[in-house]
């Protein structure tokens, strides 16, 4: 019984910082229509989502952040993506962009983050860029994308692979190419709107660019979490790539409860063309979504039992391993795929009704899409557990 409860303890998670994301949910749905026409979160939803201090979930308590626990910060944004997509994908790329202060020398992480209550650090991929050393750190010069919640951020991240002064690659001890994260304030760079989507339109995850700009060494980070740590909080000794993943995991689960709940209020009173019953009454309809929820449940609740899991081993001073990493890979895109699976199903069930813009199941089928073609939810992570379960050497740059 012990056991059970504790589970039961590490499954619900810091219910103060839950009931602050339920609290301020009504507000982030009110603003799904505007954030949907302007493609940015509005001015008025972020005064309600910093004086919750949500962007600072996973922010370490010494720069002034919440520091919170994996399985919390599903919860919280699980219950923001069932309001809004966009909102919920922005907070939890916030969420593991902020951990980034655990690896910055401390009087750096304050300056950046525990000094101004609405900061944000936001980033995104750049394939064509490069970072030259030179004296007191690097000059930078390149053009990233996909940086959702660029627009409101007070802080972008760039990140490159590092060049010599003579222009020759610097390799790490192994002869990897070193790569390191460039902080820079978002001022600094040059904006260009390409974020014209499918779905998660107000993410506004646009390119920037910089160009033989200077960056401090001390601005500037690795993204390997088990190296430059300062901090010694269990969170950080499991890194923001295992957080991207289960916060990613709670946007999907949380866009596909809203789906399901959306369908319910649906199927109860329409009658479909050709038919004399409400939908509820059809016997596929209710097999079909006793199926996508049942589905979408179980899904979730491996992500949530898993990290549980996890969870206490950190806590007793551990750090992650590789197995444990690959056990969140797969039931993170596992869990993503069950939702889109389940809103599928409403959004199939509902007929024409679902058709219209700015429907809710309309929106949620665009964002779940937009959730699977994205870094996170991609089918071949897959491949990558499977290999490694078999003993095949497999990439793990995204477990």
């Amino acid at each position: 019984m012990e056991t059970l409860a504790a589970n039961s303890a590490d499954l619900a998670g810091d219910r103060s910082v839950i009931a602050r994301a339920e609290a301020v949910s009504a507000a982030v749905a009110a603003a799904s229509d505007e954030i949907e026409r302007s493609r940015r979160l509005p001015p008025a939803l972020l005064d309600k989502l910093h004086e919750a201090e949500l962007f600072r979930l996973l922010l370490p308590r010494s720069s002034n952040g919440i520091e919170t626990d994996p399985v919390t910060f599903f919860h919280v944004i699980e219950a923001i993506a069932r309001a809004d997509g966009s909102t919920a994908w922005c907070l939890s790329q916030a969420g593991g962009c902020a951990m980034s202060a655990a690896y910055l020398d401390l009087p750096v992480a304050r300056a950046i983050f525990g000094n101004d209550p609405r900061a944000v650090l936001a980033w995104g991929p750049g394939p064509k860029v490069k970072a030259i050393e030179c004296d007191g750190g690097y000059k930078v010069t390149g053009v990233w994308a996909f940086a959702s919640g660029g627009r409101h951020a007070s802080w972008l991240g760039a990140h490159c692979p590092i060049f010599k002064a003579d222009g020759s690659s610097k390799l790490e001890a192994n002869g990897v190419p070193e790569e390191r994260t460039m902080l820079v304030r978002a001022e600094d760079v040059e904006w260009t709107d390409i974020w014209n989507t499918v779905g998660l339109r107000g993410t506004a995850s646009d390119q920037f660019a910089l160009n033989d700009f200077f960056v401090r060494s001390d601005h500037s980070i690795t993204r390997e979490f088990d190296r430059e740590c300062r901090e010694s909080g269990p969170l950080y000794r499991m890194g923001s790539g295992t957080c991207y993943q289960v916060g990613f995991a709670g946007v999907a689960c949380g866009i596909a409860r809203g789906a399901l709940d959306c369908f319910v209020d649906v199927a109860r009173n329409k009658v479909a063309r050709g038919t004399k019953s409400p939908l509820r009454e059809n016997a596929v309809v209710q097999s079909g979504l006793a199926q996508a929820e049942v589905n979408l449940r179980a899904a979730r609740g491996f992500v949530l039992q898993s990290m549980a899991d996890i969870w206490k081993h950190l806590c007793a001073g551990a750090s992650i391993t590789v197995e444990q990493r690959i056990t969140v890979r797969m039931a993170a895109t596992h869990a993503i795929h069950k939702a889109r699976e389940a809103v599928d199903f409403a959004y199939n069930a509902a007929g024409a009704t679902a058709i219209f813009e700015n429907h809710p199941l309309e929106r949620r089928f665009r964002d779940i899409h937009t959730v699977t073609q994205q870094l996170q939810g991609q089918i071949r992570h897959f491949e990558t557990v499977g290999a490694w379960m078999m003993g095949v050497e497999a990439d793990l740059t995204f477990v």
